[in-house]
């Protein structure tokens, strides 16, 4: 494994990301970037964490202090695992979750069946885009809120040393069945990841 996460000897921008050697599709969260969610949200009951990897997210989650179920497809040392989600009847107040880049849209219908109050994803920006999905997702089920974020997440595969930044936009994508079906378009204000890091 490349633990300084280059390429040809530079620091690879991420463009792309690359999965490592834990299982499909497996980035943890940095923790600044669920601050910032939980500093601009209230999630009033249990929140369950349905992708929590190795707990990045769930252990932020938690520091807010309510109760927090952690699970997984994969088991990464965290949490409950051999979870699916996409395959779950499991309800909660809430679900808060990174999702497999791949598996993004069957996140969020199932996420929209099983969230009772808040649902959130952390999506990338460009997820706003594409008929199919205006069709078959925003014009149905638009979300309350998106959070865009003003510095941008960099993913690490696990063990990486940090360095570079990332070159993609990211927004929590946030639906709150207790508001209404107007979408509002919010920004982070910088800092996050200097605080929180």
């Amino acid at each position: 494994m490349d633990m300084t996460y280059n390429l040809n000897g530079g620091y690879k921008p991420t463009m792309k990301r690359f999965a490592d050697l834990n299982g499909p599709d497996f980035f943890p969260t940095p923790a600044w970037a669920t601050h910032a969610l939980i500093d601009n949200e209230e999630f009033k009951g249990d929140i369950w964490e349905s992708a929590c990897g190795n707990g990045a997210m769930s252990e932020v989650l938690a520091s807010a202090g309510g109760l927090v179920r952690s699970s997984d497809l994969y088991d990464r040392g965290y949490g409950e695992a051999g979870v699916d989600f996409l395959g779950s009847e499991s309800r909660a107040k809430n679900i808060v979750t990174n999702p497999p880049y791949n598996a993004a849209e069957g996140f969020l219908r199932s996420g929209l069946e099983l969230a009772e109050h808040k649902f959130a994803l952390l999506l990338r920006l460009a997820f706003l885009e594409g008929g199919n999905r205006q069709r078959t997702i925003f014009s149905v089920a638009p979300p309350s809120r998106v959070w865009v974020f003003s510095e941008r997440i960099t993913f690490y595969p696990a063990n990486a040393e940090r360095k570079g930044s990332g070159t993609t936009a990211y927004a929590w994508f946030v639906w709150d069945k207790d508001a209404s079906s107007n979408t509002e378009l919010k920004w982070f204000a910088p800092g996050y990841k200097a605080k929180y890091s």
